[in-house]
């Protein structure tokens, strides 16, 4: 009951404060509203001012973020921009190949397939010759027109004249071929005179190319045929320094594997698969290799390798030949790639095309295809005066970049750019071929004629 009168004595006493200030607003009592409604408007002016330096903060504060994060992303439209401008490129490089012409000649059987009847004439490491002629009898670019024609291929084979001695390649008739190849179409047809033979094309896939000659210093001393100095020929061998058997135009190419081999040992061992090999080798390697013409084989390399490293559980090194040695590159991590009697191998694109580490071994080789082919950035390449440390050299990479390179080994377009097919595939060894061609349009006799008329008409 207390309680009770306590609390209506409370609510009582509010009801007369509020009864006295409406009693004072009704006499016209208006000093302390003043002061409240000023009061009140101060306070609005205050939290207006605070809730717009609040606004304006929050914007700053969030554009500042835009900015960065703009600033952030540029790498990315940089990539964008970058992405488009090689799509730019590729479709450009496209449509140069679909724009070259070439016409090839259709010479009697003795220059080509008679040689065929032997079969290895197909699938030998210089069939190149024979693969690319194959190849650009079906392709797009082929033309039956000479007159429409940027380039003129002249299909001799001088690879397929196996020794009987010791069933390699002889190519000592392949100056005498060629010349008589050269008079028939110079005598039946006006192209090569026009032009001195500038826009014909040539293959010369073996030891040390548009040379003819399988040892170094017999080849340097014959040099390039007279009769080819003027033409472009497609050769396995480049180096970086000048050298007697590239003073011509020239492409550097691969030698020839069977795309067919490659297919069927990928189909049992792909390359991300196991590689329970670390280095691997097979070949011929000579504990006393034999001096001829004053060259030691290999100048000597592959002699120390056998020396430093038969023993060593790590080196898988064979010196005897075994037909199904594919299956083992594609076990192994690293494949060593040293030079022969001439810097490059069959090694290099079999190694690339079942995904071991070319380990490259040759000093000044110059590789084919680098625009489509990043050598450096898939190959381990040890100086020829190291080769002792190979060890030691592959222990580095293995610890530090081996999962980069084979990532980007294993890229099938980098495969695909060393394989010469039956027909021409985009991205296929034959199609980097006539990009490379496409790049030598100034030759072109036809080509330099349109443009001459077009800087007349102009």
């Amino acid at each position: 009951m207390e309680n009770l009168k306590k609390t209506s004595s409370k609510n009582n006493k509010g009801y007369y404060v509020k009864m006295k200030l409406m009693h004072n607003n009704k006499h016209g009592f208006r000093p302390q509203q003043e002061k409240y409604n000023s009061f009140h408007k101060y306070f609005k002016w205050i939290l207006w001012l605070s809730l717009s330096l609040y606004f304006f903060t929050s914007y700053l504060i969030s554009n500042n973020n835009n900015n960065h994060h703009h600033h952030n992303q540029k790498p990315i439209h940089i990539i964008k921009s970058l992405s488009q401008s090689q799509s730019f490129s590729t479709n450009k490089t496209t449509s140069n190949i679909k724009n070259l012409k070439i016409f090839i000649y259709d010479l009697p059987p003795k220059y080509n397939t008679v040689w065929l009847t032997n079969q290895r004439c197909k699938t030998h490491l210089f069939a190149s010759e024979v693969a690319i002629h194959k190849a650009l009898l079906t392709s797009d670019s082929r033309t039956f027109d000479p007159y429409d024609a940027d380039f003129f291929f002249v299909p001799v084979y001088v690879s397929c004249n196996f020794s009987t001695v010791n069933g390699f390649p002889a190519i000592g008739h392949a100056r005498s071929l060629i010349s008589s190849a050269v008079h028939l179409i110079s005598s039946d047809y006006p192209f090569w005179n026009r032009s001195r033979g500038s826009d014909h094309v040539f293959v010369a896939s073996h030891d040390f190319g548009s040379c003819f000659h399988t040892l170094e210093d017999v080849a340097i001393k014959d040099g390039v045929p007279e009769i080819m100095k003027r033409s472009i020929v497609l050769q396995t061998f480049g180096v970086t320094y000048d050298h007697p058997c590239q003073k011509v135009e020239h492409v550097v190419i691969p030698p020839f594997v069977s795309p067919g081999s490659i297919v069927n040992t990928l189909k049992n061992f792909p390359v991300n698969g196991r590689r329970d090999i670390w280095v691997f080798f097979r070949g011929k390697m000579e504990v006393h290799p034999k001096n001829v013409s004053g060259r030691f084989y290999s100048k000597k390399v592959r002699t120390v390798i056998w020396k430093n490293f038969n023993g060593d559980r790590r080196f898988y090194l064979q010196r005897r030949r075994f037909a199904g040695y594919q299956s083992e590159i594609a076990r192994s991590v690293f494949c060593l790639c040293p030079l022969g009697w001439a810097p490059w191998s069959p090694r290099l694109v079999e190694s690339v095309a079942l995904g071991c580490v070319p380990v490259i071994i040759a000093d000044g080789i110059r590789l084919p295809f680098p625009a489509a082919v990043k050598w450096s950035e898939i190959s381990v390449t040890v100086a020829e005066r190291d080769v002792w440390r190979l060890a030691e050299i592959l222990e580095n990479v293995a610890a530090s970049n081996l999962s980069l390179i084979q990532r980007k080994l294993w890229d099938p377009r980098t495969r695909k750019a060393l394989l010469f097919n039956s027909r021409v595939q985009e991205g296929d060894a034959t199609w980097q071929v006539l990009h490379s061609l496409s790049e030598k349009l100034g030759r072109s006799y036809r080509s330099s004629r349109v443009l001459r008329q077009l800087d007349f008409d102009t």
